[in-house]
């Protein structure tokens, strides 16, 4: 029997760990990769090719709203189905998540049964979505088709501007330098340029290095 293939994000180790033994031990689920952040999430999703993801709302450095964005403006992702993984159903980064494009989403102190039975509901196509959260959707695309589209916004918000530090790291990164080089060029740690890079690919919304640049470039950061 040919297994589905599942993406694990969350930063919690243990509980990533949990969640994995629970789906491997499935005869029709294996977990390919897991992530400890959205960005990585991201990452691993392009080279493992998953059914679903199954992704913490939560994370440090690339939260699962932000990364449900980036997943669905990548063309390869489109059939990538995304559910969420959450403590409160009330959580307002829940329904960003939804409107984003996340497929559905599971509550954390859900039981073995109910998770799996949620899991594979969503790799038959369903949109794991409650009544109420269904309502509140309805309510909000009404809303916004009786609107005129909104102007383009000027700028960035201040939490997803780049820091000095990260705007030297991205110099270098125009220039084609490695990791290693940028480290050895600003006296760091390769695991503070690997850091760097992440936080620059997340707030740029870039895919890579090469597509961060060029939006660095249009923002004028450049």
């Amino acid at each position: 029997m040919s297994r589905w293939r599942l993406l694990l994000a969350d930063d919690h180790e243990l509980f990533r760990a949990g969640l994995a033994g629970l789906i491997d031990s499935q005869p029709d689920l294996q977990v390919v990769g897991q992530a400890s952040d959205g960005f990585e999430a991201l990452m691993l999703a392009r080279e493992l090719r998953p059914a679903l993801l199954v992704m913490d709302i939560s994370m440090p450095i690339c939260n699962g709203v932000e990364a449900v964005r980036l997943i669905r403006a990548t063309p390869e992702l489109a059939e990538l189905r995304i559910v969420m993984l959450t403590i409160h159903d009330d959580d307002e980064h829940l329904f960003a998540a939804i409107r984003a494009g996340a497929n559905g989403y599971l509550l954390k102190n859900t039981n073995s049964a109910e998770f799996l039975r949620g899991v594979r509901a969503a790799l038959a196509g369903e949109a794991i979505l409650p009544p109420k959260l269904a309502a509140r959707l309805m309510d909000e695309f009404a809303r916004l088709a009786s609107q005129p589209a909104p102007a383009a916004a000027t700028g960035d918000a201040s939490d997803q501007e780049l820091t000095w530090r990260e705007r030297e790291v991205l110099q270098l990164i125009a220039t084609g330098a490695s990791d290693s080089e940028i480290a050895d060029q600003l006296t760091l740690s390769i695991h503070t340029v690997k850091t760097h890079v992440r936080h620059i690919l997340a707030k740029l919304h870039a895919v890579n290095r090469r597509a961060a640049v060029s939006e660095a470039k249009q923002r004028g950061l450049m």
